[in-house]
């Protein structure tokens, strides 16, 4: 195929077939930036309600940056990899502090934010102020290694860059927001993982993929490995209506977020029960399991009814005791939150 019969295939389908009504398809920089941090390995049904509560709590840049991080957390809380939202609050902060509040308009500039790699980086500056930059999502990763016909895992560095250059000569002279556009569009609505809609396909009669029937082949897979198993009790430690939540570290799972104390087995929780009072051990709940990217984490729920309090206890300074009401809207992961949630309706 040649490389400017694929932009204008694209482009003309992108007007016709593709997606028009997003609320992030406009020229504001915020906005479309907001909407890629979110989109990031999540999909855009996912990503709607978010966006909107979002926008409205933080309008601009400016509003973003001032919040509290405990108020973009709680806004976040359910959307997970929070990473991205630390990132996006970081971020908002360098815009106002390093570029006195106004979105950086290159991509090179715009790369330089927290949590902005390449491609999203590109896709910014490509939506927000037209300019000619390539793409390379994972969609857009398995719309070129199908049509045309690139073997090896996406993620390898060679193929990656031999990717990268491809994106870079297919782009065309004029129209970047159709063009990008499209290309989400496709690898979401048309070249998907099973069973791509090949028939619908602008490229359908020259994809090598379709061609020689290996759309079930192609992106090549990465061997797969064993998911590790990560077990962990979690207390759900309650003392007069309100539940014991702690604030995790910035790194790793949840980073950031208030969540449930943490230990390894029953005959840890009695010991934690003797240092922070008195109190009663209750049985404990039906195992959860909550599944990452890289491994499955196996919960434990131990719920643990305190009638006195340790004085030195209720003053550390890492205790949050919360109404469990409040604690399931203050921003925590989701599991925890599903917890509370059962606690609650086994009170009420």
């Amino acid at each position: 195929m040649r490389e400017t019969a694929f932009a204008e295939r694209l482009i003309a389908w992108q007007r016709i077939h593709g997606r028009h009504d997003l609320p992030w398809q406009v020229r504001d920089p915020y906005r479309v930036w907001l909407s890629e941090i979110m989109l990031q390995q999540t999909q855009v049904a996912s990503v709607l309600a978010y966006y909107a509560r979002f926008l409205q709590s933080f309008p601009t840049v400016a509003a973003l940056a001032a919040a509290s991080q405990d108020e973009v957390l709680a806004l976040w809380s359910g959307l997970g990899y929070y990473s991205r939202a630390r990132n996006l609050h970081r971020a908002a902060r360098m815009v106002v502090d390093d570029f006195n509040g106004v979105f950086p308009t290159t991509r090179s500039e715009i790369e330089r934010l927290p949590g902005v790699g390449r491609s999203t980086a590109a896709a910014i500056a490509a939506f927000a102020f037209g300019q000619r930059e390539a793409i390379l999502d994972g969609n857009v990763k398995r719309v070129l290694t199908r049509v045309f016909g690139i073997e090896g895992h996406p993620g390898d560095k060679p193929v990656e860059n031999r990717l990268w250059t491809l994106a870079e000569s297919l782009l065309p002279p004029a129209d970047m927001t159709a063009y990008t556009q499209g290309l989400m569009d496709l690898g979401a609505t048309v070249c998907l993982r099973a069973k791509p809609k090949c028939a619908d396909c602008p490229m359908t009669v020259e994809c090598v993929a379709r061609l020689e029937e290996r759309q079930a082949e192609l992106p090549t897979r990465k061997p797969k490995k064993a998911q590790p198993v990560r077990h962990v009790m979690m207390l759900l430690a309650v003392w007069r209506g309100q539940v014991l939540l702690q604030r995790r570290p910035n790194h790793g799972i949840w980073g950031g977020l208030l969540s449930l104390p943490e230990c390894a087995d029953s005959q840890e929780a009695e010991a934690w029960l003797m240092r922070h009072g008195e109190g009663d051990l209750l049985p404990s709940w039906p195992e959860l399991t909550h599944v990452f990217t890289h491994f499955r984490l196996v919960i434990t729920p131990q719920p643990i009814l305190l009638s006195r309090l340790s004085p030195a206890v209720s003053q550390q300074a890492d205790a949050n005791w919360l109404p469990i009401d409040q604690a399931i809207a203050a921003g925590v992961p989701t599991p925890v939150g599903k917890l509370l949630g059962q606690w609650l309706a086994g009170v009420n």
